[in-house]
């Protein structure tokens, strides 16, 4: 079937072409009777408009940039592959693409925001996983290019963010294993040159004073938020002369190597070592067992970050734009308490 062409669509309604185009993208300047009756038009004929004619049209690029974390296996993580499919099905909705970006390391990162910004390919840039002090962030304010962070850096308060309370989550974590009798509660985080890898630290250490419980640097272990990493350091922890009864995790993923270091000790998770993770990753509903997680469910928030990403776009104040959830303790069958010495 032949395309329906803008040229059609004038003949077909006696108007120039122009005015059809200004009509079908609701310019001011065509009256609401004419752009009603070409919209008409428009479906009647199954019209759809020519994309790249658009954005040279009104030189808006419709697309938006996912930064990607700098790790050659990011595209396969579970955070990440979440949060694309909650970015792509808000844009899908306006008709706009999704650019996936990827550095090759951290020290390029700031290289290629500067690339993206002067590049014209896209009207706003979502990043995630924000260090402390971030480049990338104040080169994203210097070029004066739309943007929003998953997460927070230190300093937050003059650009638009979504964020989970990392800090609470932990604290709460601990409440929960502590209230089911656990006195020696292990830790396993996430580098703390990300913000929120401090911030999961400093929520664990508060909720330890909480509940009265000492803080012990030989469980306490700060990696990469692999499962393999998780593995190796629960394996390391199980083999201390007083192993943790519990183990708290920055990352779902790091949990599930956390549970099979457990498995492989001949232990089972949930009734000689308990482990609690974070994210919400729908993964661990399949574990073995499947995992308890505080759950900030990634698909979801992607289409509210996009959402609050496209309202900056369209013209409203970044600052407008801060929203800071709580995590969801889902409970499944990695806790319980702990068993009797």
């Amino acid at each position: 079937m032949q395309r329906v062409s803008l040229k059609f669509l004038a003949k077909e309604l006696g108007i120039a072409e122009g005015t059809v185009s200004r009509a079908l993208n609701d310019y001011p300047d065509i009256s609401q009777a004419t752009r009603e009756r070409v919209k008409e038009v428009a479906k009647k004929f199954n019209y759809k408009a020519n994309q790249n004619a658009r954005r040279l049209a009104t030189g808006v690029a419709e697309a938006v940039a996912y930064l990607m974390p700098p790790n050659t296996h990011a595209i396969s993580e579970p955070f990440v592959s979440q949060l694309l499919e909650g970015l792509g099905s808000s844009l899908a909705k306006r008709g706009w693409d999704l650019l996936v970006v990827q550095a090759s390391s951290p020290e390029t990162e700031a290289e290629t925001v500067e690339k993206l910004s002067s590049s014209g390919k896209v009207s706003g840039v979502v990043i995630s996983r924000p260090y402390k002090e971030d480049r990338r962030i104040e080169l994203l304010k210097k070029y004066n290019m739309p943007f929003i962070v998953h997460g927070r850096s230190v300093n937050s308060a003059d650009y638009a963010w979504f964020d989970v309370d990392g800090e609470k989550a932990f604290h709460d974590g601990v409440g929960v294993l502590a209230d089911l009798g656990h006195q020696r509660i292990a830790f396993i985080g996430a580098p703390t040159d990300y913000n929120f890898g401090q911030v999961r630290l400093d929520g664990y250490k508060r909720g330890l004073a909480s509940n009265n419980l000492v803080l012990d640097n030989a469980i306490i272990t700060i990696t990469d938020m692999s499962d393999d990493a998780g593995e190796a350091a629960t394996a390391r922890m199980l083999d201390l002369p007083q192993p943790p009864t519990a183990i708290l995790c920055a990352t779902d993923t790091q949990a599930f190597g956390a549970l099979a270091a457990i498995r492989a000790n001949g232990l089972t998770p949930g009734i000689e070592v308990s482990v609690l993770g974070y994210d919400g990753l729908d993964f661990g509903k399949h574990t073995h067992p499947p995992l308890t997680t505080m759950a900030q469910p990634q698909s979801h928030s992607g289409e509210e970050i996009c959402d609050m990403l496209l309202a900056i776009i369209d013209g409203g104040n970044p600052v407008d734009y801060q929203e800071l959830r709580s995590a969801i303790l889902v409970r499944r069958m990695s806790v319980g308490p702990p068993r009797p010495q």
